[in-house]
C-alpha cells in the first residue's frame, strides 16, 4: 500500500463530531474494529483512483446510514463494495481486490442512490472520483440509522477534505450532487457544474446531469 493517503486518512479518523453524527473512521469511538475497516476500505478505493487518474470528481452531500456509514466510502453500500463494479476502467471495488464488510451478520446493506450513481458512472472514462461535502453520517438526534443534512459547521468541517482531494488529484471538473454540495463548494470558491441528486424522485434528473456532462467531457 502507497502512503500517499496516510495523513488524510489520518485527519479523518481523529475528527470529533456532535452527538448527531458518526465518525465511521475513529480511533477512539464506536466500533474500533469495524472502523478500522473502514479505513482500510477507503485507501484501496483511493488506491484505486490513483491508478485510474480521474478528471472529475463528484460530491455528494454526506455519508448516509446503508452507504458510506457501513463501507467507508461515498455512495458504496456493502452489495456494492463487495460486488464490485465492471466499467470502462476495468474492475473496481470487489471483495477480490481486499474490500472488506466491516458489519458483523451475512445481509449486505444496499441504498438506492448508491445504485443509481454507479449505473450512471460505470461507463465514464476515466472513472470519476465519489466524495461527500460532509464526509461523515449525520443522523436525526436519538436515531443512528437516519439520514439528514449536514449543518452549515459541518459543511464547513468537510471543506478541508475537499481541498485537500484537489490536491491529491488532478481534476479537471468538479461536479455538486445535490444544493448542500453546491453550497459547499461555492462557499470554497471552486468553479463547479450541480447536478440533481438522485434520491427523493431525483433519478431521471441526475441521469439527464451526468449524460450531459459525459457528451461535453468528450468533445
Amino acid at each position: 500500500m502507497t502512503r500517499r493517503f496516510d495523513s488524510l486518512i489520518r485527519e479523518l479518523s481523529v475528527i470529533e463530531l456532535s452527538e448527531r453524527a458518526c465518525n465511521q473512521y475513529s480511533r477512539v469511538t464506536g466500533d474500533l474494529e469495524a472502523n478500522a475497516i473502514r479505513r482500510r476500505n477507503l485507501r484501496l478505493y483511493l488506491e484505486q483512483m490513483d491508478e485510474i487518474r480521474p478528471r472529475m470528481l463528484l460530491i455528494g452531500e454526506a455519508v448516509s446510514h446503508r452507504g458510506g456509514r457501513l463501507t467507508g466510502i461515498a455512495f458504496v453500500s456493502e452489495t456494492v463494495l463487495l460486488g464490485g463494479v465492471e466499467t470502462r476502467n476495468g474492475r473496481i471495488l470487489g471483495a477480490e481486490n481486499g474490500f472488506r464488510k466491516a458489519t458483523h451478520g451475512p445481509k449486505l446493506s444496499t441504498e438506492a442512490s448508491a445504485t443509481m450513481v454507479w449505473g450512471t458512472i460505470r461507463d465514464f472514462e476515466p472513472l470519476p472520483m465519489l466524495w461527500n461535502a460532509f464526509p461523515f453520517h449525520p443522523f436525526s438526534a436519538g436515531n443512528p440509522l437516519s439520514n439528514r443534512a449536514p449543518s452549515a459547521a459541518e459543511l464547513l468541517l468537510g471543506a478541508s477534505f475537499i481541498e485537500r482531494l484537489t490536491r491529491l488529484f488532478r481534476f479537471e471538473r468538479l461536479v455538486a450532487i445535490g444544493g448542500q454540495a453546491s453550497l459547499s463548494l461555492q462557499r470554497l470558491g471552486l468553479e463547479h457544474t450541480k447536478v440533481r441528486h438522485p434520491s427523493m424522485g431525483g433519478k431521471n434528473l441526475f441521469v439527464e446531469g451526468m449524460a450531459r456532462l459525459w457528451q461535453s467531457s468528450r468533445s
